[in-house]
């Protein structure tokens, strides 16, 4: 029942992507023919300490002492760290290694940015042990108003990154992830446009976009979302299982055949601590993660998104903390395991 019930959703959801086809569409998006399943962890090179980088970077108010983190709800199990220290690199692809996670997704700020100068060290410890790097492109540069500005940053990323052979791919296209905030200063329309244009190059890059619209499932090779506390926001895991089990199936299917699909799940979420919070979503001592990594294993997507791997401002990492240990890295390895041995 549940495989037709999947059926009719892909045939409705492509139909419906054709008719906007029919409307002048963006592009010829053209169809993947095989998308090898990943889990794929959104990451955070942002990290600064003074032993490293010279001062503080994104941490603010560190008591080591204490154990805590002014603008942070949790404290790592490896302190305040520098994400440009080789050491907490390779601590962090081999702790993602052993969890089962097959890629990180790190946030991207711009060309020569401090997020941007932690990459070679993360993609040379993934070849290492064997994970894959692709980029959240997070922000336009404000001549983005004419694509110039995404344009240059995705030559700059094909020059310097897309052949390194830890860069995440699928039929050999290197993947790029865009930020709902990057998607909307140019538009769906205009990152369509900018796709088309980039195919004709050497490497065009496969993008797939924080927007679940109609439009940008038809002009994307994926969509998928960041967050979703929003909609988890005070959900008991009975509550959460009975959401999940219905939103999961519908984006497992988003966009019809030959996209790719992904389903995103959190641990909890608590930036209670920053000017302008979000809505809480409460861990329930780890069963929110493994509540919603059922329903994501049901859904059977191509890509299980984690979020996150270590944003410590929203209390949303799974890396080992203090106060959680390394409780969800060990649900992370008992699920992703059981995702990745199922072959399509």
């Amino acid at each position: 029942m549940l495989s037709l019930y999947r059926s009719l959703v892909a045939g409705f959801l492509a139909s419906a992507v054709g008719g906007f086809w029919a409307a002048g569409g963006p592009h010829d998006r053209g169809e993947l023919q095989h998308v090898p399943r990943q889990v794929l962890a959104f990451y955070y090179p942002w990290y600064g300490n003074p032993r490293v980088t010279g001062h503080w970077v994104h941490w603010s108010g560190v008591d080591e002492s204490r154990k805590t983190i002014a603008a942070a709800t949790h404290y790592p199990l490896l302190g305040a760290y520098d994400s440009h220290d080789a050491r907490t690199v390779d601590q962090h692809v081999r702790w993602a290694r052993q969890a089962g996670i097959t890629g990180f997704i790190v946030s991207w700020w711009g060309q020569h940015d401090f997020s941007d100068d932690a990459l070679p060290l993360l993609l040379d410890a993934a070849r290492r042990y064997g994970l894959k790097i692709t980029i959240y492109y997070e922000t336009a540069p404000p001549r983005a108003v004419n694509k110039k500005g995404a344009r240059s940053d995705l030559e700059y990323l094909r020059g310097r990154y897309f052949s390194h052979p830890a860069w995440l791919t699928v039929n050999g296209q290197p993947v790029v992830f865009v930020y709902g905030r990057a998607i909307s200063q140019l538009g769906v329309r205009g990152w369509g446009d900018l796709a088309r244009d980039l195919s004709h190059q050497p490497l065009p890059p496969l993008l797939t976009a924080d927007n679940l619209s109609p439009e940008a499932a038809a002009a994307f090779a994926g969509v998928h979302e960041y967050s979703i506390t929003d909609r988890t926001q005070g959900k008991s895991p009975a509550e959460l299982r009975q959401w999940a089990g219905k939103e999961f199936t519908r984006l497992a299917t988003i966009g019809g055949p030959g996209r790719i699909h992904s389903v995103t799940i959190i641990p909890g979420y608590d930036d209670s601590k920053l000017s302008r919070p979000r809505p809480i979503t409460d861990r329930w001592n780890g069963e929110t993660y493994r509540t919603l990594w059922r329903a994501a294993l049901e859904a059977a997507p191509d890509w299980i998104l984690i979020s996150t791997w270590n944003e410590w401002h929203e209390g949303s990492e799974i890396e080992p903390s203090i106060e959680n240990s390394d409780r969800e890295l060990k649900t992370t390895s008992e699920f992703a395991r059981r995702f990745l041995a199922f072959h399509r």
